[in-house]
């Protein structure tokens, strides 16, 4: 594969991974705009929020077979073409709870995006990169984080709040046409693979039975979980807490990113130098730390603006470099059913990341006490499993030179 090949898949499959990242990151800003023309409080916007996470999580498992069954890009047009349809449903709710719906029916659509890329770095790119192509593509998704909420508050405060749903189609627009003419189909449709409800949960249940997979999918969700907790509450606590405005808390947002991108392209240093599971446990365990700090200071009163910003930065470079490598390990042992194995992989961070989304809104706290309480539960939790689970892993997986993971 050529440099300059290779560049371009790395940006379309980035641009996939992105999609639903951008659909969360862009209208946050929005939220006191939005809960101000539904008649409704920020809490119940945020919900909105939450069924977003829930049909990702849900639509995972209905992409996973699809996947494998017709091929990548069929589900993949079917599920781009739902997401620019309910934007456009988005951009017309008169209330909160048509928005809720139509946010669930988005994600249903944007999830088929985020399975497709991870089946496809699977199947275009050799083992041994895995965790190297993942980062990149961090790098990529980065732009979400980056762009889009400053993005976002600008396009509130001046155009108003719907004008982001319309942005939104008109991105999937772009993705879309990128797949058709750039990106190639890289498992051919299986005709043998089963589509009866047996044969799906069978083949469900051997990703799930794996050691390697169960321990490193569910430890990095808990882990990814602290991001959910993060993005949930960042609106009440910036903007409602600490009074920043709109096209401010934009820019927070981006600086905050900067640890999330950051550190995940780190990871493509560390990798040639330490294993993923070496990697992996003493990165949760710093997590651990920063959050028993970032509890106490947020009980005690101690955190201001700024140490709030230092503690969520902190959360956030443990998790750019727990991410890509237990996404990597988790994926390895697969190659026939990769797609229901990265189904899996994102319905578990989806699934566990909207349980957080929702008890951030049940917590009705105006602090920052209910997101480092959730993150500091989830990677302790996550700590717990990585220890056991790795108990029952009969094949060893260790990184190699380049970024890659391989069992041995």
């Amino acid at each position: 594969m050529t440099k300059q090949r290779y560049f371009t898949l790395i940006i379309v499959l980035g641009s996939l991974t992105a999609l639903g990242p951008f659909s969360i990151d862009m209208y946050l800003p929005g939220f006191p705009a939005i809960a101000k023309s539904l008649h409704t409080t920020t809490e119940n916007v945020a919900l909105s929020l939450s069924s977003f996470f829930i049909g990702i999580s849900a639509g995972q498992l209905l992409y996973g077979p699809l996947l494998d069954r017709f091929g990548r890009k069929r589900p993949l047009y079917f599920g781009l073409s739902l997401y620019i349809i309910a934007s456009i449903g988005c951009y017309f709710s008169g209330s909160i709870q048509t928005l809720i719906i139509m946010r669930f029916i988005q994600a249903i659509g944007s999830c088929a995006a985020a399975v497709a890329s991870m089946a496809m770095v699977r199947d275009l790119f050799p083992v041994k990169d895995s965790a190297k192509v993942f980062a990149l593509l961090i790098l990529v998704l980065g732009a979400s984080p980056l762009i889009a909420p400053t993005v976002g508050g600008y396009v509130t405060e001046a155009f108003g709040w719907q004008l982001i749903f319309i942005i939104l189609a008109v991105i999937s627009v772009l993705i879309s046409l990128a797949v058709i003419f750039v990106l190639p189909e890289s498992y051919p449709p299986d005709p043998s693979y089963s589509l009866a409800p047996g044969p799906i949960i069978n083949s469900f249940l051997t990703v799930l039975k794996t050691p390697q997979f169960y321990t490193y999918a569910f430890c990095g969700a808990l882990a990814f979980s602290g991001l959910f907790a993060y993005i949930s509450a960042s609106p009440i606590v910036f903007m409602e807490v600490f009074k920043v405005s709109a096209k401010t808390y934009g820019w927070i947002f981006a600086i905050l990113s900067i640890g999330f991108i950051g550190s995940s392209q780190v990871n493509s240093f560390l990798v040639k130098k330490y294993k993923s599971e070496q990697i992996v446990k003493t990165v949760l365990m710093v997590m651990v730390g920063i959050a028993v700090v970032f509890l106490t200071g947020s009980l005690q009163g101690w955190l201001g603006l700024v140490g709030t910003i230092v503690m969520i930065f902190g959360i956030l470079c443990c998790v750019g470099l727990i991410s890509p490598n237990t996404s990597a390990l988790a994926l390895a042992p697969f190659e026939k059913n990769a797609g229901t194995a990265s189904s899996l992989l994102g319905a578990s961070q989806m699934a566990i990341g909207s349980m957080v989304s929702v008890g951030v809104s049940l917590f009705k706290s105006k602090s920052a006490v209910p997101m480092a309480a959730i993150i500091i539960v989830s990677s302790a939790m996550a700590l717990v499993l990585l220890f056991i689970g790795t108990r029952f892993i009969k094949t060893k997986v260790a990184a190699k030179q380049g970024g890659g993971v391989a069992a041995h």
